[in-house]
């Protein structure tokens, strides 16, 4: 969920509008951002990557809006505006447990409401107008408090996924897949360590299947 990589920096640098509060600062932040991608071309890739999309769209209530826009560069996986998931082509190119999982993913981003919450983490520091007086005196609070929360919103996303693929009949093994098979991450401003998430994975597995001999 790269969304939040927007930092206190870049918000000077957008020129907030007067009268701007932060959430309309980082809204259009985001929509540059979803602007500058560009559109993937209607082939097989891209078919491919819709078909994983609406299957796993039956997760989310169906009043939940939802949008998906398969793209060419720029991203692998991300949500923006809180309901735009937006996917690389080069989804298509994994294994389909693998392309589920990081689309499930998105998707958790989508049904947890993580972009509510994120932008009551930033009005919270910065309730009113944007101004460097407003944000210099709280940046750090605030940088602390949007990596922990977006830190718990991968968490979540990883989670939500694992129970989708499971809904599914796929096995808990796709979602470790994606990370074994990709180049392994420290921890950054807005997403936890390989080691962590799969950690973490572990623990919602062991939930999961506890869950389910309840049952």
């Amino acid at each position: 969920m790269r969304w939040f990589q927007l930092t206190l920096l870049g918000l000077a640098l957008a020129g907030p509008a007067r009268g701007e509060d932060i959430v309309d600062v980082l809204r259009r932040s985001q929509q540059v951002r979803l602007d500058a991608m560009p559109l993937a071309a209607d082939g097989p890739r891209a078919d491919t990557v819709r078909r994983s999309f609406a299957q796993l769209r039956h997760a989310l209530p169906a009043d939940v809006a939802v949008e998906l826009r398969v793209v060419s560069g720029g991203t692998l996986a991300e949500t923006l505006h809180g309901r735009i998931v937006v996917a690389n082509e080069s989804l298509a190119d994994l294994p389909e447990g693998a392309r589920l999982f990081v689309l499930a993913h998105e998707l958790g981003h989508v049904a947890s409401d993580h972009w509510q919450q994120m932008g009551a983490v930033y009005r919270h520091w910065v309730p009113g107008e944007v101004t460097p007086q407003t944000t210099d005196p709280v940046a750090n609070q605030l940088g602390r408090e949007a990596s922990a929360t977006s830190h718990r919103q991968e968490f979540e996303a990883d989670a939500y996924a694992l129970r989708v693929l499971r809904t599914l009949g796929r096995p808990s093994e796709d979602a470790f897949a994606v990370f074994r098979s990709s180049t392994l991450q420290q921890d950054t401003a807005t997403h936890p360590g390989t080691r962590k998430r799969i950690a973490s994975l572990r623990a919602a597995q062991a939930g999961v299947i506890s869950g389910s001999d309840a049952e």
